[in-house]
């Protein structure tokens, strides 16, 4: 087994980008650990308290600019990218169907963080394979680390004005990993910015989230609201949150960037039948039980049952009329825990409201029929 001392580091970094490629990640990068230049930038996004609940963004200080304090004697960061953009991820088809319910499409597979770990480990195991004086800790969105900084500085790509990973290849549709390590590696040259003057996701964003380039409002963000955020939604951000139950791709889907986007050869990230394309209907009437059977394995399952309630009952209440919303809505009722309660008899209202304004638009389309037919004045 190879030293330190005898150890080729480029050729050894050509051997771990290969390894690493073997193992399904599309791209491979190394950084340096200095990310004191964004240091500024989180405390500010934190003083304006744009992390909403999410504590555990602040409970760390500026560790998350710091690799070598959270596992000392990190050198180096191998940054890696995996796609994960479904076949037949059908956007525009479900976003437009009042009835769907859309889940973000990283989510309609397998757990990322369990498919990316795994890999990162097997690579950090060929390494120490390779080198005896090999020390590793592998990352994926589950630690005090500022991945998409990260990503930059290692090459994998700059980070776009929806604070999202962008690659000229790739555009943004891949998750992210790293893997700490101790050993001094040639690192990659910095991805540059290719934003310029585009602002696409910034207009786009359905509650204007984005409150400046790279600045994103977590409080105001779909996925925040629909995921991380444990509390009653506010009623003035609902109807903007449409039929989104888990997440939200807005930002990414009229990136024009993604236009390149390749879909996954991961089989893990292909979407379930269960979840993909299915109905508010069926999946509000699923009971806890279904819930935990059809997300195992999945990240949707970590938001829970309540939470998972409360998003469909949002959508509901954004869905056109249908009398068996009312229905499933009345026969939840009785069993709704406090978080859901606000959120059902907030749907159950504006379903009713949708049934008003639907019958006085039947009253007078039938009274103008009538006029006509009868061939008098149209407003008698």
């Amino acid at each position: 087994m190879s030293t330190l001392q005898s150890i080729d580091l480029v050729n050894l970094v050509d051997d771990i980008k290969a390894w690493a490629v073997a193992l399904g990640f599309q791209q491979v990068g190394i950084s340096d650990i200095d990310l004191s230049q964004h240091e500024y930038y989180l405390q500010q996004w934190l003083n304006n308290n744009y992390h909403g609940e999410m504590d555990y963004m602040a409970s760390h200080g500026m560790k998350r600019a710091r690799p070598d304090e959270l596992v000392p004697g990190t050198l180096r960061v191998i940054s890696v990218r995996m796609d994960y953009l479904p076949p037949d991820a059908s956007f525009a088809k479900h976003l437009k169907d009042g009835h769907t319910g859309y889940i973000s499409r990283y989510a309609l597979g397998r757990d990322y963080h369990k498919v990316l770990r795994k890999k990162l480990k097997q690579l950090g195991e060929q390494i120490s394979q390779h080198l005896a004086t090999t020390a590793y800790r592998p990352f994926v969105d589950s630690a005090p680390v500022l991945e998409h900084a990260i990503a930059e500085k290692a090459g994998i790509g700059w980070t776009g004005k929806h604070t999202l990973t962008l690659n000229k290849q790739a555009g943004s549709w891949f998750f992210l990993g790293e893997l700490f390590i101790n050993l001094p590696l040639p690192v990659d040259e910095p991805a540059q910015e290719n934003c310029g003057t585009c602002n696409a996701c910034i207009t786009m964003c359905p509650t204007q989230a984005i409150v400046a380039p790279y600045q994103v409002d977590a409080r105001r963000c779909i996925s925040y609201l629909t995921i991380e955020y444990n509390g009653i939604i506010p009623e003035s951000l609902r109807p903007a949150m449409g039929n989104r139950i888990y997440g939200c791709d807005d930002c990414q889907l009229v990136c024009p960037w993604n236009r390149y986007a390749p879909l996954t050869s991961e089989s893990d990230f292909h979407a379930r039948g269960v979840l993909h394309g299915q109905s508010l209907l069926t999946l509000f009437r699923w009971d806890e039980d279904t819930f935990l059977r059809h997300t195992e394995g999945s990240p949707i399952r970590r938001i829970g049952f309540a939470k998972w309630r409360r998003n469909l009952c949002v959508a509901i209440g954004n869905a056109p009329f249908a009398t068996d919303y009312l229905t499933a809505l009345d026969e939840a009722e009785e069993t709704a825990c406090e978080l859901v309660r606000p959120h059902l008899l907030w749907a159950r209202q504006q379903q009713i409201s949708k049934q008003h304004a639907a019958l006085t638009t039947n009253r007078q389309v039938a009274r103008l029929t009538r006029s006509i037919e009868k061939g008098l004045p149209r407003d008698a």
